[in-house]
């Protein structure tokens, strides 16, 4: 019998999963129902536009949302509508309502104009349908119909996001798409309810960045700022927001908080350890009033409870989801019992003993406010040892920080009957190291992950800890458009969400080309987050380090490009979603890189270690100028302060509290210079050798080998000089070790493209050991007589590649070294490539190989 219940719940995660092939994303409703020209005209062609009309019994929230849709309207169109509580006076009318509110809307479910199922105890359900009366002499209708206040609110906000009026035109400063006439084709559309009851965002760790901003701009963490924030949530569909915490208390800072988040329609919470609607700094405000002031359940229960009643009782009339339990003061672990058992024992009796709180003041059985329990850190383990949960009280799992999901429910158990949530992050103040910066997160690794936490059944809370916010705006935005329908995004669509999020934010022309720079972003980002990249996390030698701080070059120059190009108005919210992140990341990348070769250069003593400690300067100056950018400049310094994060010069999880530290650098005087001394090793069955990478040099009188930076197609070029003397006794030595030993080798010489400006043309005397040595012209047939066929060639090329193989003594023990006698002067070499089977041809001749020195 057990094995069949498994197998019946095996089949149907793949009927599941099957499914999920076919799904499209969904935005409440997956339809366009905008035209310009056909359907219910809320604005006709003529400029007609249609009024408003609510029951004047709505609930406030509702009223609110009504009135962003009339100047939602205008902004689009140019008309604003009349909003009505009675008799409209046009032709044409939008009636918005609730079930049950609405007498208007309550009438047309009885009409069966509406479909009752389709609202009628449903949650945060919405039905958006036109209503053609022309036989009768009623006014033709638009209605847009909720469940509950939430339903109502989230398809007023369908209808403006579909006319052209992002979710984010205030966070992100997204322009209004413009249209003179605006119509609702004819129909019915229905949302469905939401897949996810608890939908919602976590602004945490918000200092210095976000507590600065809000400060600055609206002079604190109050009702003003939250407002935005609350409107932002609904445009979203999300319902369910935990404050900023970080020092502050919610409902005392401002007590227009909780009242304002009722008004939107926004239910409120607290962090995972934060209990009974009451912040962790009111404690510390009013820990002398309560007992001997410890919080500590063991030696100070009654005032705890008291002080937790006191908090309820202030909130018992909003909108809550009350956070269960308890942890240590700060978000420590809690007091060690001695035992496991004595633990989860004594975490049992708290919330046994909170529920009686929650009975005493609101007068209605515990299961009648809903509440959380989060296993947070150490308190998934108590869930583990087989801590009893009360069956009403949904359990929150979580993420491990950095959006791995840490535990689900067993497929082969008996479920929870209050259901599961899940808490996820794309930041975090946290081990082994903060990242708090930008946007880290890829969305790929966040579909996987909800994909499989919904798969598993938890379905009841998602809450992202987003930071500040605004450097997350994408996986928010994601994460609150999965949580209504998780099954609409598959791995097949996750491009298509990219491309409508750019779509929606900067217009079609542009939404393809934006949407793989994010995406590119992204994966970069995703590989290692800003705070723990250093000098040291890609290879330097092997050119690792170059390739993907020129991958982030590469993609700043497209996001610039594209900056260029774009329309003024859609400049600041580029700069803030796209341009900003990937050139600060780019630069970023680049001065580790150039922290890299200074270390690596001052150790051999070479003076080019300057060079790059001076762009080591340059780069950290940069970043200062990029942020100072961001603060001041974007949407006339809207959002200053937000990028006040420090990102540089961390030495351990938390970040410096002194700011950015610009990394170490060293300098090498023309006394401690040393030339020469590099030996290389094979790679690959290869070594490539840059030529001004000798071992050692030796000159006649007069004479200098002297290096020719940047000449040539890699690093450099190398001749003796000036090329008036001559070159006799002079000679340039390389060494490399070759791991199996061969019979023969191929050497590859790259010269400049000199021509033989001298009869004879020039030559070189090449040795692989003292007895083994070859003459090998360059030049000589590089003349007039062959100007098509080599002359012309070699000078486009700008180089003469010359290969020769040489004889390896059977003596031979893997060492080598190759001298080169210039017979001629003017001659400039640039690379020399030793083949020992591993030989590709490539145009910039191979890149070079590891050395020491």
């Amino acid at each position: 019998m057990k094995n069949r219940q498994i197998n019946n719940q095996l089949f149907i995660l793949f009927l599941f999963f099957a499914a999920r092939t076919f799904a499209q994303q969904t935005s409440g409703i997956t339809e366009n129902i905008i035209s310009d020209d056909k359907g219910f005209p809320i604005v006709s062609k003529e400029g007609k536009v249609a009024d408003l009309f609510y029951d004047p019994s709505e609930n406030v929230a509702v009223i609110r949302a009504a009135k962003d849709l009339q100047n939602d309207i205008q902004k689009v169109t140019g008309k604003l509508p009349n909003l009505f509580t009675t008799e409209t006076s046009g032709d044409f009318e939008i009636i918005i309502g609730t079930v049950g509110t609405s007498k208007q809307i309550d009438k047309l479910i009885s009409s069966k104009k509406i479909n009752a199922k389709d609202l009628k105890g449903k949650w945060e359900s919405f039905v958006i349908t036109t209503v053609d009366n022309s036989k009768s002499n009623s006014k033709k209708q638009l209605i847009i119909a909720g469940s509950d206040r939430r339903g109502t609110i989230y398809g007023i906000y369908e209808i403006s996001k579909q006319l052209g009026v992002s979710p984010w035109h205030w966070w992100n400063d997204v322009p209004v798409q413009k249209r003179s006439s605006a119509y609702v084709i004819p129909g019915y559309f229905a949302s469905g309810e939401p897949k996810v009851k608890y939908r919602g965002i976590f602004i945490n760790d918000e200092e210095p960045a976000f507590g600065n901003w809000a400060r600055t701009k609206f002079g604190g963490i109050n009702s003003k700022m939250y407002a935005n924030m609350f409107e932002l949530l609904l445009r979203l569909r999300a319902n369910y927001l935990w404050p900023a915490m970080w020092g502050k208390a919610f409902n005392e800072d401002d007590p227009l908080n909780p009242k304002v988040a009722d008004e939107y329609g926004i239910g409120m919470g607290t962090s995972h350890h934060e209990p009974m609607m009451r912040a962790q700094k009111e404690w510390g405000n009013h820990r002398k009033e309560y007992g001997n002031g410890e919080w500590n359940y063991h030696t100070n229960k009654e005032a705890l409870l008291k002080f937790w009643e006191d908090g309820f009782r202030r909130n018992k009339n909003y909108d809550n989801l009350v956070t269960m339990g308890m942890r240590g003061d700060g978000d420590e672990p809690m007091s060690d019992l001695g035992s496991a058992e004595a633990n989860f024992k004594q975490l049992e009796q708290i919330m046994a003993d909170q529920r009686k709180v929650i009975e005493k003041v609101t007068g209605k059985p515990a299961k009648k406010t809903p509440q959380l329990w989060a296993l947070y850190s150490e308190v998934l383990e108590y869930y583990d040892q087989g801590m009893k949960v009360p069956d009403d009280v949904i359990i929150l799992l979580c993420d491990d920080n950095w959006g791995n999901v840490r535990r689900l429910p067993e497929l082969n158990s008996k479920k929870h009957p209050g259901g599961y949530g899940m808490y996820y992050h794309v930041d975090l103040h946290g081990a082994p190291r903060a990242y708090q910066w930008l946007n880290m997160t890829q969305i790929p690794h966040m579909w996987e992950q909800l994909q499989l936490t919904y798969s598993y059944g938890v379905d009841k809370i998602w809450i992202l800890n987003v930071g500040d916010l605004k450097p997350n705006e994408y996986p928010m935005d994601f994460f609150l458009n999965m949580a209504w329908n998780p099954t609409s995004f598959t791995q097949d669509n996750l491009e298509n969400y990219s491309v409508k999020f750019a779509e929606e934010h900067f217009g079609k022309t542009n939404a393809k080309e934006t949407a793989e720079i994010i995406n590119l972003y992204c994966k970069y980002n995703s590989r290692v987050s800003a705070e723990m990249l250093n000098d040291k996390t890609y290879n330097l030698q092997s050119g690792e380090f170059l390739q993907v701080r020129d991958a982030y070059l590469a993609l700043e120059t497209r996001a610039l490009r594209q900056f260029l190009n774009l329309d003024e108005a859609y400049k600041d919210a580029y700069k803030q979603l796209v341009l900003h992140p990937v050139r600060a990341m780019a630069n970023l990348y680049d001065m580790y890189y150039a922290v890299a070769k200074n270390h690596k250069l001052a150790a051999e003593k070479d003076l080019k270690a300057n060079e790059w400690a001076d762009y080591v300067d340059e780069c950290f100056a940069r970043d200062a100028e990029y942020t100072k950018d961001y603060n001041l400049n974007i949407s006339g310094g809207k959002w200053n302060h937000m990028m006040d994060q420090t990102h540089i010069g961390y030495k351990s999880w938390d970040e410096p509290k002194e700011g950015n530290i610009k990394p170490a650098v060293y300098r090498i005087t023309k006394e401690e210079a040393k030339t020469g001394g590099y030996i290389f090793e094979e790679k690959n069955g290869v070594v490539a050798m840059e030529a001004e990478h000798f071992f050692e040099t030796k000159a006649s009188a007069n004479i200098k080998w002297t290096v020719i930076p940047d000449l040539g197609r890699t690093l450099s070029g190398i001749a003796l000089m000036p090329y008036t003397e001559k070159t006799a006794g002079s000679a340039i030595t390389y060494q490399f070790n070759l791991k199996n030993k061969p019979s023969e080798v191929k050497i590859h010489f790259i010269f400049d493209s000199t021509l033989p400006f001298k009869k004879g043309g020039h030559s070189i005397k090449a040795y692989l050991d003292k007895n083994n040595s070859k003459i090998i012209g360059l030049n000589q047939d590089l003349t007039w007589a062959n100007n098509y066929t080599k002359m012309y060639p070699a000078a486009a090329a700008r180089i003469v590649e010359k290969v020769e193989t040489f004889v390896v003594p059977s003596n031979q023990n893997g060492n080598f070294t190759l001298m080169i006698e210039p017979l001629d002067p003017g001659i400039v070499l640039h690379k020399i490539i030793i083949d020992n089977g591993g030989y590709e041809e490539t145009y910039l001749k191979m890149d070079e190989s590891p050395y020491k020195r």
